[in-house]
């Protein structure tokens, strides 16, 4: 049987590992939200303009889609093993 340093050492590891990859996500999170602004603003601009424009129902569905969507890649992807 393992002592119990052993043990708390490999649970401290899996955290340290899935902060990492909290980070890293949050990384790339603001580098695919930041490629747009940076390839062309001026098209931002009016495409922010127009979305502030819409009804608040319809940005409220937009989102619930959005969250739902990566919801269930989320899912997927943990269910799958696609990436093992």
């Amino acid at each position: 049987m393992q002592s119990g340093p052993l043990i708390s050492g490999k649970v401290s590891n899996y955290r340290e590992k899935g902060m990492k990859i909290l980070l890293l996500l949050v990384g790339m999170v603001l580098i695919v939200e930041g490629i747009p602004y940076v390839a062309s603003p001026e098209s931002m601009k009016e495409w922010l303009r127009r979305i502030s424009e819409m009804k608040a129902e319809h940005l409220r569905v937009m989102g619930l889609l959005a969250m739902s969507s990566g919801l269930l890649i989320c899912w997927f992807v943990q269910r799958s093993g696609f990436f093992m």
